[in-house]
């Protein structure tokens, strides 16, 4: 038996040499928001879909030291930020990450993040049979005041 680490770095590996499609996750417009010196916490962003449906079990990311998918909702009147483990793809669907809902938390920053610069992300993705693979998707950094409406051509699909 191989213990979990193995299996992972084992998945992180094919990744490398079937390409970002090994876990059928599209991942479109992802970003992040630029940073001021010494700020240690940002967000990233993007689109997700998958035809057969997929659950987003992690993320990681070399620039920061802790990584997390971030709900935020209104509770009670406030709105509230925190981390879920689970992120769930439904078939069929597309699941935004954006301001104000479901995003990626960038914690423990190790450097500032400029308009330009782009940020390497690795998605721990659970498939329909419950094997785990990594997607590779690289974030281009937007500026400090960037915003989903703002910044895409979309609109956002947030509702207040």
């Amino acid at each position: 038996m191989k213990p979990i680490r193995s299996q992972a770095a084992a998945a992180l590996l094919a990744l490398f040499s079937t390409g970002a499609f090994a876990a059928d996750l599209d991942v479109k417009t992802p970003w992040v928001r630029g940073t001021v010196a010494g700020q240690k916490a940002t967000g990233a962003f993007m689109e997700l879909s998958a035809p057969a449906g997929a659950v987003v079990v992690g993320v990681a990311s070399p620039v920061a030291g802790v990584t997390e998918i971030h709900e935020m909702k209104m509770d009670g009147g406030v709105m509230k930020m925190r981390p879920t483990p689970r992120l769930e793809v439904p078939a069929g669907k597309t699941v935004s990450l954006a301001p104000g809902g479901y995003h990626v938390m960038l914690m423990d920053l190790r450097q500032q993040l400029k308009k330009g610069d782009t940020v390497p992300l690795t998605l721990q993705v659970e498939t329909k049979d419950k094997k785990i693979q990594s997607v590779e998707v690289k974030a281009e950094v937007r500026e400090l005041t960037a915003s989903t409406a703002a910044s895409d051509h979309k609109h956002g699909h947030q509702g207040h």
